[in-house]
């Protein structure tokens, strides 16, 4: 039995891994979209985090753990300056706004070569991550997360996102819970990048560009933003279809964008809508009796 773990882990620890990070990355965008926000930019977040923390440990020599608060503080600061002018945007706007940031972010990235290594990107990066770090870090996000569904904050998120304009007339202010949002999804996006960088050895500025951020948006819409089951359930379906998929070869991504699309024109409202699974039990009740 532990022959057959050790050689399934040997295989695919970094396929299981990668899932944890892409599930707290599914969360950090959950935490925008939750409050009525489209903001794009999370991967440059997750960026910065990445970098700061593999700078921290490869230059600085601290502890894991300090580097991988570095990783989460980091770009939280840069969340919050940013967040001052983008957050009055909405809509397209702000997500284009957002996406502009991150082109500016992997620009920097080309352009500081002493401190990021440039287009070549940052190699020998210690592979610091281990799998319970990343199991400890999404169960955590989710209690947290689930907590604050349920506290003030929380409802005041959903207030914001069903009317703003009503939101701030019952005495909500929007604009610093927005920021809230914003702010807590950028930490969390840059812990997704701190321990990504501590598992892979090296990370480049082309992995956070807007592909990844359209992917990241993808995980969470797919699954669905009613609940905290949704992000999670798009991070896995996300991460593990190109693998499932490997046996068309050419064919896979075609496949897999085909799926996506399948998902997206018959389940508007996600994989995992509670509503929907409510009627369907209740329907398949009825005809059982």
């Amino acid at each position: 039995m532990m022959e057959t773990f050790d050689n399934f882990w040997s295989v695919y620890s970094n396929l299981v891994l990668t899932l944890g990070t892409n599930t707290l990355l599914a969360l950090s965008i959950y935490l925008t979209l939750s409050c009525g926000m489209l903001a794009m930019a999370n991967a440059a977040f997750m960026g910065i985090g990445a970098y700061a923390a593999a700078l921290l440990t490869m230059n600085a020599g601290l502890p894991f753990s300090l580097a991988l608060a570095g990783g989460m503080l980091a770009p939280a600061l840069v969340a919050f300056v940013i967040g001052r002018p983008t957050l009055r945007l909405s809509g397209v706007y702000l997500a284009m706004a957002t996406l502009a940031f991150g082109e500016v972010v992997r620009i920097f990235v080309l352009n500081a070569e002493d401190w990021t290594g440039g287009a070549l990107g940052l190699n020998g990066i210690p592979q610091l991550t281990q799998w319970w770090h990343v199991l400890l870090a999404v169960l955590l996000s989710l209690y947290g997360l689930m907590r604050l569904r349920r506290s003030k904050v929380g409802r005041a998120f959903e207030a914001i996102k069903e009317d703003e304009t009503a939101a701030n007339l019952m005495g909500v202010n929007a604009n610093a819970y927005k920021m809230l949002a914003f702010v807590l999804g950028a930490a969390l996006a840059g812990l997704a990048g701190a321990l990504n960088a501590h598992l892979t050895f090296f990370i480049g500025p082309n992995e956070f560009g807007f592909d990844r951020g359209v992917e990241i948006l993808t995980m969470t819409i797919l699954g669905g933003i009613n609940n905290l089951v949704g992000p999670t359930l798009g991070a896995l379906i996300i991460t593990l279809l190109p693998e499932l998929l490997r046996g068309l070869k050419d064919y896979r991504m075609v496949a897999n964008g085909l799926i996506l699309v399948a998902i997206v024109l018959f389940l508007p409202r996600g994989i995992w809508d509670p509503a929907r699974l409510r009627k369907f039990f209740t329907r398949t009740r009825h005809k059982a009796h």
